[in-house]
């Protein structure tokens, strides 16, 4: 399991995305993701220059299927996998933590909680809370909302250097019901699903997910469609928003 930096959304957990500038891309779930906005309300948006940082964790299952596989030539596959993604617009950092068990010391901490507060994300995107199948999801759900807190200081005058509180969302989970996630923000990304499906195409360690978001995005779109009446919405993320949205009004 790597963590791992792609610019301008921060995705804590498996995939930690972070947005700093008004939007960006992001790879969430170990897929290419869409754009956040200022507030942290998620966007499409494809422009040129916008800087994505992923840091996250990714599983290797089907790389440890092969007869003679080693550690370190799956931390190569899934760096090279990490940088072939770059059609997003990404870079890629590897932090090298490990998996199962996923265990983050104080000096972890440290570093995690520095890359948000140098970063200054407005939107961060990490795993569900909870997940019978994958121990280490919850984990990097705690130690991201943990670092976001650190980072920001609750939004108040702290001794240290604090940022702007990021909102945090998590991004659907491979099994959503099994997992508490409760998708309460809708995301079109109908004008950037074909780069979607391009990045998804280079994760040959979970080629699996590949079919499977690709189908929950026309799933979610329907729902997105039913809420907001846009019909021109052909593909879609959920997400859960955990913070609540402010308003200057209606």
């Amino acid at each position: 399991m790597q963590f791992e930096l792609v610019e301008k959304e921060l995705e804590l957990g498996f995939w930690l995305g972070i947005t700093r500038k008004d939007y960006g891309a992001t790879i969430t779930g170990g897929q290419p993701s869409g754009v956040g906005d200022r507030d942290g309300n998620p966007k499409r948006r494809d422009r040129q220059g916008d800087r994505t940082l992923v840091r996250g964790t990714r599983e290797s299952g089907e790389l440890w299927k092969e007869a003679g596989q080693t550690e370190e030539k799956v931390k190569a596959i899934r760096r090279t996998e990490g940088e072939e993604a770059a059609i997003l617009g990404a870079s890629f950092e590897g932090m090298d933590l490990g998996d199962y068990p996923l265990e983050l010391d104080r000096a972890a901490m440290e570093r995690l909680t520095a890359a948000i507060r140098e970063f200054a994300p407005t939107v961060i995107l990490t795993h569900a809370k909870e997940d019978p199948f994958n121990p280490d999801h919850g984990v990097a759900y705690a130690a991201t909302e943990k670092a976001r807190q650190l980072a920001s200081g609750a939004g108040v005058a702290s001794a240290f250097k604090t940022i702007r509180p990021p909102a945090l969302l998590l991004f659907e989970p491979h099994q959503p019901e099994l997992c508490g996630f409760y998708p309460n923000t809708f995301l079109d990304i109908t004008p950037v699903f074909e780069k979607k499906r391009a990045a998804m195409e280079v994760m040959g360690a979970q080629g699996y997910l590949r079919e499977y978001y690709s189908q929950r995005a026309s799933q979610r779109a329907n729902h997105a469609r039913r809420i907001c009446g846009d019909k021109e919405i052909k593909f879609a993320e959920a997400f859960q928003r955990i913070t609540p949205t402010v308003l200057k009004g209606f």
